[in-house]
């Protein structure tokens, strides 16, 4: 028996993870008490790490697809067909015919923050998709306009605030998203205990809604009218006091003419929130000596994502808290460096995309139009797709259309440990070693982090015999794609040393680890297994913008002219059922429903509101039909209180009852899938990103309730 430490790669908390190992196999998993930002804190997804590297379902050797059927294959086959197959698709019909779909997992890996980019950059497709445009695109965009960085987003300083404003959101269940915070429900309570206090948004009183000070429920899809009224409370009472930010900010009286026709008593009646509420909302966030408003997945897979979004950060701007401590605050990677004050800045639609004519963002292009991209024949059209740690099988919206679609293309490659609702179109599945087999470190959540930390794990258990490491697999498809074939020289591909005492991942993450503020190295990081921490978060402005001007660019002209939709959206009726997702803390995406211990109990269920069953016939325990413009599923019904009048929720990820798939313990417990719900034609303008919530749907028994009372 051995111990070992590293850190949890499941969600966005980084947990430092002691692990017990007998041989190769890990035998137990608890939190590190030692490490330096979780402190022991552990979650069940965590806790099951051990059981999700032995998965008997787990990919262990390459798939190629012959006679229809995928069967093994050596790595040497496996890269071989796909070097035979891609070179000619791509000789025959150029380069944008190939796409490129990087799913949630890829950020969770340092391999795919090393050299995913790499693969982007050599295949030279225009046709590139990614998770981001079905979950945070619209904080991307908004922050790019904003800062002039994509990745430059703020994030609550939650240590040291004494107000927290949460809309869609909860940190309970994800551990935090775009807010690397480990144990959130501890540290929720210590600001409690210190005399703070915290308010939840959220149709749904969620175990964060549960645990807050005060629960605001709202109509899915309608926080930017709240967070407009909001802005406007703050300018008609005179609470506007941009302090420190306000120095480096332009455009702080456009911000006031637009938010002039959301008074709180226009805006009532449309999201369900008295006016009283949004004013004494509005009044404690300026009231407080420090604090911060935080908006995720609730106020991104929206209608109006990017400007909800965007009023989040306005409204930490109007107050002053932006860039303080207790406030919004921007974290500061050990792998990153300062920056100069000014930059290129941000903009779209660079190029669009060939059906819809919908913009690029971010270098991608909405994965709603992938389905389009390949069924819609022409000039252009995508014959083939790489997918590395994806499944938009179930991700994407209108999901049955884009699973009919995959199936029609002449290629299929798959970076992926599992035969899933996607990787079973697959041609090539390319499997990479299980969590215990790879060296980690946070390339992507570091950068959202409430606390400036680094830390570098090794493989906590050695590569099994016969498999390659996921930056081999990621290089050797660069190479392919790069026109110099299976067996090139990854080495001086990725311009490493293979003598160097360093594997290839470690010289590059220490590369940027020397050049990067703190001046570290892996050497540094190895010698502290438990973390280094590096300090509370600090002021970053001026540095951290890259605006042309060098200024917060607080009114951008694309947000500015998407308010008038706003407003027409205003005069909306209320009227009918919407639909809204949910996230389990036992699980993330649909990654984790093959491990037994993750999957118990009723978590697939239909959430209706007591008034609403009874209105609907609905019966806990029953069956319910649920339709919208574009699918229709059957779910199991749970009667809640927890869930606003008006409004139902699916989780998402399920629906693991496809053929062709390997997911023994998935498909023991299949659920459905919200994405056969969802609309495809249903975008945020200004990220391309789908409406997950907020979807109108029809809701009635399965079969007629009988009644049996004598």
């Amino acid at each position: 028996m051995r111990t070992a430490h590293t850190t949890c790669p499941l969600c966005e908390a980084t947990c430092g993870l002691e692990l017990t190992i007998d041989g190769d196999r890990i035998t137990a998993v608890r939190g590190d008490r030692l490490d330096t930002f979780s402190r022991g804190f552990l979650c069940p997804k965590g806790a099951s790490l051990g059981a999700l590297d032995a998965d008997p379902d787990r990919l262990r050797t390459p798939l190629v697809k012959r006679n229809g059927e995928l069967a093994p294959a050596s790595w040497r086959e496996a890269f071989a067909h796909v070097d035979s197959r891609l070179t000619a698709i791509t000789a025959e019909h150029g380069r944008d015919a190939v796409a490129l779909y990087l799913g949630n997992p890829t950020v969770h890996s340092l391999a795919g923050g090393l050299y995913a980019p790499g693969l982007r950059k050599a295949l030279g497709t225009r046709n590139v998709f990614t998770a981001s445009t079905v979950d945070q695109m619209p904080k991307h965009v908004a922050c790019g306009l904003l800062f002039g960085g994509i990745h430059t987003i703020p994030v609550p300083d939650v240590d040291r605030t004494d107000f927290l404003l949460l809309l869609g959101a909860d940190p309970f269940s994800s551990n935090g998203s775009l807010w690397t915070v480990p144990d959130a429900p501890g540290r929720l309570k210590a600001l409690r205990e210190r005399g703070g206090a915290f308010v939840v948004v959220d149709p749904r009183r969620s175990r964060t809604a549960a645990a807050a000070d005060q629960h605001v429920p709202i109509r899915p899809g309608t926080d930017v009218f709240l967070l407009f009224a909001l802005v406007n409370e703050l300018f008609a009472a005179d609470l506007v006091d941009p302090g420190h930010p306000g120095e480096h900010a332009v455009g702080v009286d456009e911000v006031r003419e637009l938010a002039r026709p959301f008074t709180p008593e226009a805006v009532a009646g449309r999201c369900g929130v008295e006016a009283r509420v949004t004013r004494d909302l509005a009044h404690r966030l300026a009231a407080a000596p420090r604090a911060a408003v935080y908006g995720r997945i609730g106020t991104t897979t929206v209608e109006f994502g990017t400007v909800a979004s965007w009023l989040v950060d306005v409204l930490n701007v109007l107050t002053g808290n932006l860039d303080r401590p207790g406030g919004a605050m921007f974290p500061l990677p050990a792998h990153t460096r300062r920056g100069t004050g000014a930059g290129k800045g941000f903009t779209t639609g660079r190029w669009r995309s060939r059906v819809r004519g919908l913009p690029e963002v971010a270098g991608e292009f909405p994965v709603a139009t992938l389905a389009d991209e390949i069924g819609t024949p022409g000039p252009g059209r995508v014959r083939a797709l790489i997918t590395v740690a994806g499944n938009p099988a179930l991700s994407a919206p209108n999901s049955d259309r884009l699973d009919a679609a995959l199936a029609g293309l002449d290629l299929v490659v798959s970076v992926d440990p599992y035969l899933n609702e996607t990787t079973r179109h697959a041609d090539v599945v390319l499997p990479p070693p299980p969590p215990g087999q790879r060296a980690h470190y946070d390339l992507a959540f570091l950068s959202f982090a409430v606390r400036n930390v680094a830390k570098y794990s090794r493989p906590a258990v050695p590569l099994a015999d016969g498999a390659l490491d996921e930056g081999e697999i990621l290089l050797r498809l660069t190479a392919i794609a790069a026109g110099l074939g299976p067996d090139a020289d990854l080495d001086a591909l990725a311009g490493t040393d293979p003598s160097a005492d360093l594997t290839r991942d470690e010289q590059l993450l220490d590369a940027r680890l020397r050049k990067g503020v703190h001046g570290l190295s892996v050497e540094e990081l190895l010698a502290h297994p438990h973390g280094l921490d590096l300090g509370p978060l600090t002021s970053r402005l001026p540095e951290i913008l890259r605006t042309p001007s060098g200024r917060i660019e607080l009114c951008p002209r694309p947000i500015a002219d998407d308010v008038p939709r706003v407003l027409a959206a205003l005069a909306e009726p209320r009227d009918g059922l919407l639909l809204v997702g949910r996230r389990h803390l036992r699980t993330n995406n649909s990654w984790l429903h093959n491990v037994p211990a993750l999957v118990r109990g009723r978590l697939c269920t239909l959430l209706v509101n007591p008034a609403d069953a009874r209105e609907l016939g609905l019966v806990d325990g029953g069956t319910a039909r649920v339709t919208s413009r574009v699918g229709e599923v059957e779910a199991t019904v749970e009667v809640s209180a927890d869930m606003a009048e008006g409004v139902v929720s699916l989780p998402h990820g399920w629906g693991h009852d496809r053929p062709g798939t390997r997911l023994a313990v998935a498909a023991a417990h299949p659920g459905v899938n919200v994405n056969r719900l969802t609309d495809d034609l249903a975008l945020d303008p200004l990220s391309g990103t789908a409406v997950l919530n907020g979807v109108r749907v029809r809701v009635q028994p399965a079969t007629p309730v009988t009644d049996t009372a004598q």
